[in-house]
């Protein structure tokens, strides 16, 4: 902010105006910190005081039944609704191991069912912003989609932008580009994808990074079967945190933010990328960085959960020519089925499977 008009410099006038504009110096400058002061103090506000969508709040009760929706599992012939498969994570298709059942399927969301229903058994529950922002994608076609009819929000917090994703809505009632506050109504909660009937009504709510802004480009060269019809907003373009989990920790410390949180997960695998000018992810995310980087960097090591949210970002020693898995936490059984198809292989024999590498591919696109 320039007070003093072009190029600094003073504007000509008198010696007594001169004092007087230099006495009110400090309270246009205090004015300017505050006004700075209070939009930062909002934006931490809407990071650090997330709502849940609806007014089903069994998550911070423990009732687990009451907040997520069943799933129907039909597993050696034994059918069951269990309600863990509505959690976050490795949650379904379980399969029989040595050490016990392994759940290789992972759910990117949580699935929060209704809290109220009409006489006929439609659910009638709003589903809301969980924080303020834009709305970017808002998609009405419920057969263009597994999430049937979703809305995308973008939150600008601390210099970075994440993405609500509800999903499975009822109704849209919010355009493309309107703003919309902690708390403003999204739509209705309904059944609208795939494999999901009015008994299983839920919203399917997601906290995401978003990969690639060149993700379009992308998705037209590698995926030629089914065209995009949600741009950079495509489930596959989102990486979705632990949203139930950083509900629950930010609940013991309100201050936890989304850095902070993904700072204390379990990095499962490094996968070490060409020192590509596309490679843009730590800009938009400057957290990932953990350390300043000189000013030549022959390559870039991004850490990776289990789930395929990245980490971390460091420059690493030497150059490669593609993206090559460096790092894989050994365990038991085939890592496929716990990366969600990233890594390939077992114990000591571990890669990137084809679609790891596209994934990876996308970060860096194009080459």
């Amino acid at each position: 902010m320039n007070l003093f008009g072009v190029e600094g410099c003073w504007p000509a006038i008198s010696a007594g105006r001169v004092k007087k504009v230099k006495s009110l110096l400090p309270l246009l400058l205090g004015a300017t910190i505050l006004a700075v002061a209070d939009a930062s103090a909002q934006d931490r506000s809407d990071a650090l005081n997330l709502a849940l969508p609806t007014d089903n709040d069994a998550l911070f009760r423990g009732g687990g039944p009451e907040f997520y929706q069943y799933i129907i599992r039909d597993f050696k012939g034994v059918k069951s609704k269990p309600w863990e498969g509505g959690r976050y994570g490795f949650v379904r298709n379980p399969v029989e191991t040595s050490n016990g059942l392994r759940y290789t399927r992972f759910h990117e969301g949580i699935d929060i069912r209704p809290v109220r229903r009409d006489a006929s058994g439609e659910p009638l529950d709003d589903v809301r912003a969980i924080a303020g922002g834009t709305v970017v994608h808002a998609n009405r076609s419920p057969g263009a989609s597994s999430y049937g009819n979703y809305v995308v929000v973008e939150h600008r917090w601390d210099n970075a932008s994440y993405y609500s994703l509800y999903a499975h809505l009822a109704s849209v009632d919010v355009q493309t580009g309107s703003k919309v506050e902690r708390g403003a109504r999204l739509g209705r909660l309904g059944y609208t994808g795939d494999g999901i009937d009015r008994e299983r009504a839920h919203v399917h709510l997601e906290l995401n990074l978003l990969l690639s802004r060149r993700f379009e480009s992308w998705y037209d060269h590698f995926i030629k079967s089914d065209p995009n019809r949600h741009g950079i907003y495509n489930g596959t373009n989102l990486s979705g945190i632990d949203i139930a989990g950083f509900y629950q920790a930010q609940r013991k410390r309100p201050s936890l933010t989304v850095p902070q949180f993904l700072g204390e997960e379990e990095t499962f695998y490094r996968v070490t990328l060409p020192a590509s000018q596309s490679f843009d992810l730590p800009n938009r995310y400057p957290w990932l960085m953990k350390r300043a980087a000189g000013p030549v960097v022959p390559a870039w090591e991004v850490s990776f959960n289990r789930s395929g949210v990245p980490l971390e970002v460091r420059a690493a020693d030497s150059a490669v020519s593609g993206p090559t898995l460096s790092y894989v936490k050994k365990s038991g059984g085939s890592y496929s089925e716990q990366t969600r198809g990233a890594i390939g292989g077992s114990g000591e024999n571990a890669q990137l499977t084809e679609s790891g590498m596209r994934t990876m591919r996308l970060l860096i696109w194009p080459e």
